[in-house]
């Protein structure tokens, strides 16, 4: 979700009727990168030229962005000798699980205890970009326990004031929400992020760069909704430091793709697609 200037910020429940959870990202306009959390739509089964999607995907980029400028605002303070490192021999295969758990634990709803190493980066940055990607992050309360959870704490004011600035009444109403976030009656809000694989980019001591490859979901799921639930694909570059014993994020940012040819499976109705919000929970991420 990318959006406007400053953003920080993933998972939530559509408001209203029904809820779901899980926020996502959307397909930014045009083929720059964006700093934010951009999520990318498709269109239903047989889709329509890419002119008609137009309207969709900028309301799916809007929400994106106002993450990416969050994360894009980065601390700046990475250490100059952080190095980028090829798979390694050895290495488990891009679906090969390592057999380590992931965690050890739990900070609130979101996984923590993350190992110090490059199997546990790639975890942390996996499950923190499906929190930050969620459509909890539509809720104050629940944005900022997202927030006190995975953001550094050195980071975590600046963040929760932009994020709070960003999400406003009128951003609200842009992307189809009621003014204090919540969906209109009989409408499901959904948001969420699945990651499809990790990389890591960096890892040196206490600070990490890790690649998440991602696809998402963003839009207003019932009937006669004008905002429809859409599909994007995007990676996320996250910034990680060691901080009291688990990962952290400090920074975020994002780019369109890589995104495979559409398929023609039928697109199913509104129902359908909210339903499977509502029954279908989300993962721990492991490497």
């Amino acid at each position: 979700m990318s959006f406007g200037d400053e953003y920080e910020g993933g998972s939530g429940r559509g408001r209203g009727g029904r809820s779901g959870t899980g926020r996502t990202r959307t397909r930014l306009p045009g083929n720059e990168p964006a700093d934010d959390f951009g999520d990318g739509f498709g269109g239903p089964a047989r889709r329509p030229p890419r002119a008609s999607r137009s309207l969709v995907t900028v309301v799916g980029v809007v929400v994106l962005l106002i993450a990416a400028i969050a994360f894009a605002n980065r601390s700046g303070g990475g250490d100059g000798e952080d190095t980028a490192k090829g798979p390694r021999e050895g290495a488990a295969a891009p679906t090969a699980a390592t057999g380590t758990k992931p965690v050890t634990g739990r900070n609130g709803t979101i996984p923590a205890g993350f190992a110090r190493d490059e199997q546990g980066a790639q975890s942390a940055a996996a499950n923190y970009a499906v929190a930050l990607g969620s459509a909890e992050m539509f809720d104050r309360v629940k944005r900022d326990e997202i927030l006190t959870a995975i953001i550094t704490p050195s980071r975590l004011k600046h963040f929760q004031s932009t994020l709070d600035k960003a999400y406003s009444p009128s951003f609200y109403q842009n992307v189809g929400l009621k003014s204090d976030g919540t969906a209109p009656e009989g409408f499901t809000f959904v948001s969420r992020t699945a990651p499809i694989g990790t990389k890591i980019m960096s890892l040196n001591g206490g600070r990490a760069t890790v690649e998440v490859w991602c696809a998402g979901l963003f839009g207003l799921a019932g009937e006669g909704s004008t905002k429809p639930v859409t599909n994007g694909w995007f990676t996320i570059t996250m910034e990680l430091e060691w901080v009291n014993n688990d990962w952290k994020a400090v920074s975020h940012s994002q780019k369109e793709g890589p995104a495979p040819v559409g398929g023609d499976t039928r697109a199913s109705s509104a129902e359908e697609i909210a339903d499977a919000v509502i029954g279908f929970g989300g993962f721990t991420y492991a490497r």
